[in-house]
């Protein structure tokens, strides 16, 4: 049985645990699966815990760039992020971009050649940005901290800084701020200005399951994705590096929609 866990500042309402033990009970594997939640001022000394005594471990929130310096290397898109959302066996993997990716595309969202704004520059932030390049977005970056953002657009050629949001047309605008959970459940980034030139609203936030980001936008008519669908693909991405297995993407589209049945009822 794999000993694995979730580390983030929060994640009391994660549903790491369900998705992880669902998808690995799927594939012929087993685990144990726990949520930590841990202030910035515990981090280092957990991150020390988890690698002495955990198979594996995933890290949300805001500890995705903080717990690099703790790993041995980090590999394969962690590389191109600088952000890490998996560890195994001291080694440091991004899987959120591919995550992403995957849900825009069973949701039917193609942003080739389409301008999107981005909110927030964190570590999601900067493998949701690589992946809409990649895909041939015009992208668009906004953070309060207008360095992070800047940073970002830096790194990755093609990305601009947005130095205030404004309303204008776009085909997507999408939340990667955070701001919509925990504390601040009930509250969006944006108001109802900024999202009526949308056509799509995606947020990154899961829980709530719609977001006061998404509820304007539905409400505008807008189409809306929550971000489910990559918490549950970047799982299973993840999962698979845990079990040495090449991935599928057919089967990470039926295994989300066996798994949203069974949690549907």
């Amino acid at each position: 049985m794999l000993k694995l866990a979730v580390i983030g500042k929060d994640v009391s309402k994660s549903d790491s645990a369900k998705m992880h033990t669902f998808i690995l009970r799927a594939l012929g594997a087993d685990c144990s699966y726990e949520l930590i939640s841990c202030p910035a001022e515990r981090f280092d000394g957990e991150a020390e815990r988890l690698l002495a005594g955990y198979d594996a471990f995933n890290v949300t929130i805001p500890y995705k760039l903080a717990v690099i310096p703790h790993l041995k290397g980090i590999e394969g898109d962690a590389k191109v992020f600088g952000a890490v959302n998996t560890v195994v066996d001291g080694v440091g993997y991004n899987t959120d971009g591919i995550g992403f990716s995957l849900m825009l595309e069973n949701n039917g969202v193609d942003v080739s050649g389409k301008k999107i704004l981005v909110l927030g520059a964190g570590g999601a932030g900067r493998s949701v940005v690589k992946k809409l390049l990649d895909a041939g977005a015009e992208v668009q970056l906004f953070d309060l901290k207008r360095e992070n953002a800047a940073a970002v657009c830096g790194e990755f050629t093609g990305a601009r800084l947005a130095e205030k949001v404004e309303a204008e047309p776009r085909y997507m605008i999408v939340n990667v701020t955070g701001v919509g959970m925990h504390k601040t459940e009930g509250v969006s980034p944006v108001g109802e200005e900024i999202l009526k030139t949308c056509e799509v609203a995606v947020d990154l936030i899961y829980y709530p399951r719609k977001s006061e980001f998404l509820r304007i936008a539905e409400s505008l008519g807008k189409k809306i994705v929550n971000g489910e669908g990559m918490l549950f693909y970047q799982a299973y991405y993840a999962d698979c590096i845990y079990l040495n297995r090449q991935p599928r993407a057919a089967e990470a589209k039926e295994l989300f929609e066996k798994y949203t049945e069974e949690y549907a009822r």
